[in-house]
């Protein structure tokens, strides 16, 4: 069964980063990868909290990036000439990622709700990347943390993230 959702957070993270590139070289290209990993990483295990969701996402398939596609504009630019790891994104969860990265508020709230849904060994005990980036890292990812750019891809779902997180949860929204 597939109870493993790295071929999601991969290809979640793939697009993000092919759609909001680095600039600076390969160091910028690393800590741009390593956000939207991260990003991506929070936003899959919200999504998909259990392992039987993770099944289910595995046999019925994630959805593909067809609608992000069209939304951000990929579609227009010969962004889409290899197509296979496509069929792995899942738009939600890029969509959430995609709102983490542009309100580190909002990923604060997410990295702790997912402490608080599963204290076990398997949460990672942080997402500095993610919760607190450096000015490298905000300099390597400036297209990918623009909430103005961001806005059309995170505005997807962005209703259905505070809802999973709850109305308890102090939110900036």
């Amino acid at each position: 069964m597939f109870a493993d959702l790295s071929p999601l957070i991969a290809a979640g993270a793939h697009w993000l980063t092919r759609a909001y590139p680095a600039s600076g070289g390969a160091l910028a290209d690393a800590l741009c990868e390593a956000q939207a990993r991260q990003a991506a990483t929070v936003a899959a295990r919200l999504r998909y909290p259990t392992a039987t969701d993770a099944a289910l996402v595995g046999l019925a398939g994630p959805g593909g990036s067809g609608r992000l596609d069209w939304v951000s504009g990929a579609d227009a630019d010969g962004f889409l000439d290899d197509h296979a790891w496509r069929t792995w994104v899942d738009e939600v969860v890029v969509s959430w990622a995609a709102c983490l990265l542009g309100d580190p508020e909002l990923a604060a709230a997410a990295v702790a709700a997912l402490a608080e849904d599963d204290p076990g060994p398997g949460t990672p005990p942080a997402f500095r990347r993610l919760v607190a980036p450096d000015d490298r890292d905000l300099g390597a990812a400036a297209l990918l943390r623009h909430p103005d750019l961001l806005a059309p891809v995170a505005g997807l779902h962005r209703a259905r993230l505070l809802d999973r997180l709850g109305p308890g949860r102090a939110l900036a929204a």
